[in-house]
C-alpha cells in the first residue's frame, strides 16, 4: 500500500517534468543532455528515461551525437500534442481568428482550430483573445469575387519555396502561362502571385483565384531580384501605377474648408493636418492628376490648391468637363 501511494505521489511530478522538458525541446533546436538535466534539476539518467516516455507518447525526439550528446525534437509522421507558452497561445488564437476572414478557402478549418485551441486555454487567456473580435466586412462587389481554393494557395506556396517554374492556366487567356514564382501576397483582401513571366520577359502580378496550376512543375530556377527593395513596395507600385517606388505617381496638397476629423475618416493613406477649427490641410496621392482632383472633389467643401501646378490644371480640366456635362439652365 505504501509503495502504491509513493507511485501516485510521483505521477504529478513526472507529468509536470515531462511538460517542462517538452517546452524546452520546442524552444531551441538542440539540447545537450547535461544542460537539460541542469535546467530540470534532474539526473542524466532521469533525462534519458523522460525522453523515452515522450517518445512513447508520440513525440519524435532524436538523439544528437557528438562530444556533449543531446536531443532534438524532430518532425514526425503525425502531429503530436503541442505545448505553448501564454504569448504563443494568444498569438496562435489571434492568427486563427484573422484566418477565418482571409478568403483563402481555409475559413472553416481555421474556425475549428480556433475552437480547439480556445477550449483548452485557461480562463485568463480566453479573456484576452475574446476581447478581439474580427469581422469581415464585404461590399456587394467583393461578395461576387470567387474565393481562392486552399489547394491552389498551397501549390503556389510550394512552387515559391521550391523555386520551380510554375506552369498554369490563367482565366481570361487561352494559352498556358509559364512563370518563376517569387512571392505569394495579399492586397486589399485578394491573393496575388508575384512572378517573372517567362513568355513576356517581365514582372507580373497574377490573381490567385484565376490560377489553375498544371503538373508537373517546371525546372528549378535561380531567383531574380525584384526591381524594388521589397515585395510590399513592388506590389504597391504596380497597383498605384508608379515607377517601382511604392508611392503614387501623382501627389498634391490642398486646403479644405472642413474640420480635420471630418476628412481623416475617409482618407486611407493621405495626410490630414488641422489648420483651424473648420479647415484642414490634405496631402493625397493618386494614379493620375485627374483622378487626384476627382478624389479631392468628393469632399463637399471649398478647395484651395497649394500645389503642384499639375493639380491646379487638373481641376481646371475637370471644371470644363463637368460644366459641359451639366444640363443648360433655361
Amino acid at each position: 500500500m505504501a509503495a502504491t501511494e509513493g507511485i501516485m505521489e510521483n505521477m504529478p511530478k513526472t507529468s509536470a517534468r515531462l511538460l517542462s522538458m517538452l517546452s524546452l525541446l520546442q524552444a531551441r533546436r538542440d539540447w545537450p543532455g547535461a544542460l537539460l538535466a541542469e535546467r530540470l534539476d534532474i539526473s542524466p539518467r532521469t533525462v534519458r528515461r523522460d525522453v523515452d516516455r515522450l517518445r512513447e507518447l508520440g513525440y519524435p525526439i532524436a538523439t544528437v551525437k557528438g562530444p556533449d550528446g543531446g536531443y532534438r525534437l524532430d518532425a514526425g509522421s503525425e502531429l503530436p500534442p503541442l505545448l505553448f507558452d501564454d504569448d504563443q497561445a494568444v498569438a496562435l488564437a489571434v492568427a486563427l481568428r484573422i484566418a477565418t476572414t482571409s478568403g483563402a478557402g481555409i475559413e472553416e478549418a481555421a474556425m475549428r482550430a480556433l475552437h480547439t485551441v480556445r477550449q483548452v486555454m485557461p480562463s485568463r487567456l480566453r479573456r484576452r483573445i475574446d476581447t478581439l473580435q474580427v469581422t469581415a466586412v464585404e461590399s456587394p462587389a467583393s461578395r461576387s469575387e470567387p474565393r481562392v481554393d486552399g489547394d491552389v494557395l498551397l501549390a503556389l506556396g510550394a512552387a515559391v519555396h521550391a523555386r520551380e517554374v510554375l506552369r498554369f492556366d490563367y482565366a481570361g487567356t487561352d494559352l498556358p502561362r509559364r512563370a518563376e514564382p517569387h512571392h505569394l501576397v495579399t492586397w486589399h483582401g485578394r491573393w496575388y502571385l508575384v512572378a517573372w513571366d517567362l513568355d513576356r520577359r517581365d514582372w507580373r502580378t497574377f490573381r490567385a483565384d484565376r490560377i489553375t496550376p498544371r503538373t508537373p512543375a517546371g525546372p528549378r530556377f535561380t531567383r531574380r531580384e525584384l526591381p524594388t527593395s521589397d515585395v510590399a513596395t513592388f506590389v504597391a507600385s504596380r497597383f498605384r501605377g508608379s515607377a517601382d517606388t511604392g508611392d503614387w505617381p501623382c501627389r498634391g496638397e490642398v486646403i479644405l474648408d472642413l474640420p480635420a476629423s471630418a476628412v481623416a475618416h475617409y482618407v486611407r493613406d493621405g495626410v490630414v493636418e488641422e489648420v483651424g477649427s473648420d479647415r484642414c490641410r490634405l496631402v493625397l496621392g493618386s494614379w493620375s492628376w485627374a483622378g487626384l482632383a476627382a478624389s479631392i472633389g468628393r469632399f463637399d467643401a471649398d478647395i484651395e490648391v497649394v500645389g503642384p501646378a499639375e493639380l491646379k490644371e487638373a481641376f481646371a480640366v475637370l471644371a470644363r468637363r463637368y460644366a459641359k456635362a451639366a444640363p443648360c439652365a433655361e
